[in-house]
């Protein structure tokens, strides 16, 4: 029985697989790079005049720490965009070489997002990394979403593929995105972004338009928009992998006094809690002085 992956978190992610595919990355070795992943650090050495441009790797010691300020309950807001849109760029370009169906609401001939004119052939160019970066980030940008509804969107759009059983191409991918992060700033955020906000963002659609998008996109998901946190963690280790194998590291520095503060603070935080559930869970034993023997009372029958 295969699971769907935006339902269960034993389920490969289909993004991850994709890229596998197209870079060649065994999905050991990208084990073994997420087990790794915090001690990487790749930086450019300015101060190298024969190699400006050397990249080198640096590792922890017991004087020096490299960590990066993203964590899978507050992940980095730019990193992890470039990684979604990564990851919507792989399930474009190896998409079924067949081609499914394209649902009308989602195929920007019908409902362009702007005036301008669509070219004839605009479904035979994929588009670039750049472009879907930019176009998800401005979205994020103006709406001020944050980086945990760039990870819902990716789940939202995972599910709708599978549930629709539709590939995203270049001619329905900026409507199935604009979808999922309507869907998602809803859900996850807040302070949710109502459709007349996206209209002032993207200034030729209209309200009507953003409403129905919505509504399909719901009934497409057969209205289950629930995310659960083992399937979250898990889309957030697989695009950390992903970025990894494609060489967009996150950035890491050194640890200083002020993170490992807040660092210890959190752990002590963290440990006080589940002190307490270990003494509410804990069944206390009770001595002999303390027992008290229940009395069978007699029936009385009349």
């Amino acid at each position: 029985m295969e699971y769907n992956p935006s339902d269960h978190p034993r389920a490969s992610t289909i993004f991850l697989s994709k890229s596998q595919t197209d870079v060649g990355v065994p999905s050991k070795r990208v084990r073994e790079k997420r087990k790794s992943l915090y001690i990487n650090h790749f930086t450019h050495i300015s101060e190298n005049k024969h190699n400006p441009g050397l990249v080198r790797r640096k590792y922890s010691s017991c004087s020096t720490i490299f960590l990066d300020d993203s964590t899978v309950s507050q992940p980095n807001l730019k990193y992890t965009i470039k990684c979604v849109a990564l990851a919507i760029y792989y399930h474009i370009k190896n998409r079924e070489v067949d081609g499914r169906m394209v649902i009308d609401i989602f195929d920007e001939k019908l409902h362009p997002l702007t005036k301008s004119e669509i070219p004839p052939d605009y479904e035979k160019h994929d588009p670039e990394q750049k472009q879907i970066y930019r176009f998800v980030r401005t979205l994020f940008s103006a709406a001020q979403l944050t980086a945990e509804c760039a990870i819902v969107t990716l789940v939202y759009l995972e599910r709708l593929l599978t549930y629709a059983e539709i590939d995203i191409c270049p001619v329905n991918w900026k409507r199935i995105v604009l979808g999922a992060i309507l869907l998602a700033s809803k859900v996850w955020d807040d302070q949710a972004v109502w459709n007349v906000d996206y209209c002032q963002i993207l200034k030729d659609i209209t309200v009507e338009d953003m409403n129905e998008l919505e509504r399909q996109f719901l009934e497409l998901l057969q209205f289950n928009i629930n995310v659960p946190s083992s399937v979250y963690a898990k889309y957030y280790f697989d695009l950390r992998s992903m970025a990894e194998a494609n060489n967009l590291s996150f950035p890491l520095e050194p640890l200083n006094r002020e993170k490992a503060q807040k660092l210890e603070a959190i752990s002590r935080l963290c440990d006080d809690v589940y002190k307490d559930l270990r003494k509410k869970a804990k069944k206390r034993s009770v001595s002999a002085d303390n027992l008290s023997v229940v009395r069978w009372c007699p029936a009385i029958i009349s």
